[in-house]
C-alpha cells in the first residue's frame, strides 16, 4: 500500500540507561547486559543543562525532563526548526507514555499524608499529567500543529511514531516531533510489578531465554524528527532513514496476557508490512518487544515465525540492556533501529544464554552481527492487549 509522501527521519535524541545521547545508547547496545537489580534508573540525573533555570527544572517530573533533554538532541542533529522550514501550524507533536508523571504523585501523596493537603505541590497537576512531555515539548519549539500523546502501555510508542508517520503521509502535516518517555521506577510501581510476578526475580531480563522469569524496569527517551520527505531532501539534511508504515491490533484477550499463540501480534506485523508495501521476504531484522516474560515472549517468537518464517530473519531484543521502559520502549527500540541501520550492525540480545526449544527465531546473541542494511520491523505490545508494529528502512 504505503501511498502518499514519504517520511524521512532527520533527527535523533535518546536518554536510556545506557547514557544520555545517541552514541552512548549505541555503545551501550553493544556491551553486557546489566545483571543487578528490579530497575535500571539514572542514579546521577541532572536535568539542569536542560533548563533556563533549577525552577523550570523542579517544576516538571523526571518523565518531561528526559522528553526535553531528547528532544534538545534530536532538534540539534535535524538543524533546528527554523532549518527544517516547516508552518509552526503544520508541525505537529505526537508523543507517547505508559504512565505519564508518576514519581510527582508518588512523592505528592507522600506529602498530604505526612504534612497536610495544603502542602501539597500547586504544580503536581501539570507535573503528573501524561501529555506533559509532549507539550512542553510543542511550547519549547513552538509547534502549533497536532499535538496529541498516546497512552497505550508499552505499545505506545510504536503507536506515536506510526501515527506521526501517517499524518505526513496523508498530508495533514509536513514535520513531527514524536517519541515517548516514561520514567515510572517508583517504589510503589516496582511493588505492583513485583506483587504480579512481572519483575525478574533475579534481577535479569533474559529475553527468549529458557531461564526467562520476568522483565527489569527501565527509563528514558527517545525522541525522532520526521519530515515530508522532499523537504527534507531540498534542504540537504542527512536522512538517517525512512518510517515506511506501521499498525495496530488488539487482543481483546485479556487485561495482561497475550493472546496463545500471538494472533494480534501476526495480525498487526501483517498489517504493518502490507501499510509499508513489504512482503515477508523483504524485512531484514525484527526488533522483537522481547520483554523476558514467559507468557509474551512465547506468543512473539510464535508470531514471527509464522509472519517470516521459522529462523528465517534476524531478531533482537535490546531490553537485557536497556529494561523494559514502557511507554518509551518503542521509541527507544525505533531509534535501535535506525542506529542499527546506521552502524550496519545488529546488536545482541544481551544475557540470553540457551534460546528456548520451543522457539524458532534466528535470534541475534553473543556478538553484534554485520548485515546489509534492509528493512526493520519493531514490535511492541502491552497490558491491556495493545500491539504496535512499525517498518523502519535506509534512507535510498
Amino acid at each position: 500500500m504505503n501511498g502518499g509522501r514519504r517520511v524521512a527521519v532527520t533527527g535523533l535524541g535518546v536518554v536510556a540507561p545506557t547514557g544520555i545521547g545517541r552514541e552512548a545508547f549505541w555503545t551501550g547496545l553493544l556491551g553486557p547486559g546489566a545483571t543487578d537489580g528490579q530497575s535500571l534508573t539514572f542514579d546521577d540525573w541532572d536535568p539542569a543543562p536542560y533548563f533556563d533555570n533549577p525552577k523550570q527544572s523542579r517544576r516538571t517530573d523526571r518523565v518531561e525532563q528526559f522528553a526535553v533533554a531528547a528532544a534538545g538532541e534530536a532538534f540539534e542533529q535535524a538543524g533546528g526548526v527554523d532549518a527544517i522550514g516547516v508552518d509552526p501550524a503544520r508541525f505537529g507533536t505526537i508523543f507517547a507514555t505508559g504512565v505519564g508523571g508518576l514519581h510527582s504523585i508518588e512523592e505528592q501523596v507522600q506529602v498530604r499524608l505526612e504534612k497536610g493537603e495544603r502542602r501539597v505541590s500547586p504544580f503536581l497537576v501539570p507535573m503528573m499529567m501524561a501529555n506533559a512531555s509532549g507539550a512542553s515539548i510543542s511550547m519549547r519549539y513552538g509547534l502549533q500543529g497536532p499535538n496529541e500523546t498516546i497512552c497505550t502501555a508499552c505499545a505506545a510508542g510504536s503507536h506515536a511514531i506510526a501515527y506521526a508517520a501517517r499524518l505526513i503521509r496523508w498530508g495533514v502535516v509536513d514535520a513531527v516531533a514524536t517519541g515517548g518517555s516514561e520514567a515510572a521506577a517508583t517504589a510503589t510501581a516496582l511493588a505492583g510489578f513485583g506483587n504480579m510476578t512481572a519483575l525478574s526475580s533475579v534481577g535479569v531480563s533474559r529475553p527468549f531465554d529458557a531461564d526467562r522469569d520476568g522483565f527489569v524496569l527501565g527509563e528514558g527517551s527517545a525522541v525522532l524528527i520526521l519530515e515530508e520527505w522532499s523537504n527534507a531532501v531540498a534542504r540537504g539534511a542527512t536522512i538517517l532513514g525512512e518510517i515506511l508504515g506501521g499498525a495496530s491490533t488488539a487482543d481483546a484477550h485479556h487485561i495482561t496476557a497475550p493472546a496463545p499463540g500471538g494472533v494480534g501480534a501476526i495480525a498487526c506485523m501483517r498489517l504493518a508490512l502490507a501499510e509499508s508495501g513489504l512482503e515477508p521476504g523483504d524485512v531484514k531484522q525484527v526488533n522483537a518487544h522481547g520483554t523476558s516474560t514467559p507468557l509474551n515472549d512465547a506468543a512473539e517468537a510464535a508470531a514471527i515465525s509464522a509472519v517470516f518464517g521459522p529462523g528465517a530473519v534476524p531478531v533482537v531484543s535490546t531490553k537485557g540492556v536497556t529494561g523494559h521502559a514502557l511507554g518509551a520502549a518503542g521509541a527507544l527500540e525505533a531509534a535501535a533501529a535506525l542506529l542499527s541501520i546506521e552502524h550496519r550492525l545488529i546488536p545482541p540480545t544481551a544475557n540470553t544464554k540457551v534460546i528456548s526449544a520451543e522457539m524458532d527465531i534466528d535470534l541475534v546473541v553473543g556478538d553484534a552481527r554485520p548485515w546489509e542494511p534492509g528493512p526493520v520491523i519493531s514490535n511492541n505490545f502491552g497490558f491491556g492487549g495493545h500491539n504496535g508494529s512499525v517498518v523502519v528502512a535506509p534512507a535510498t
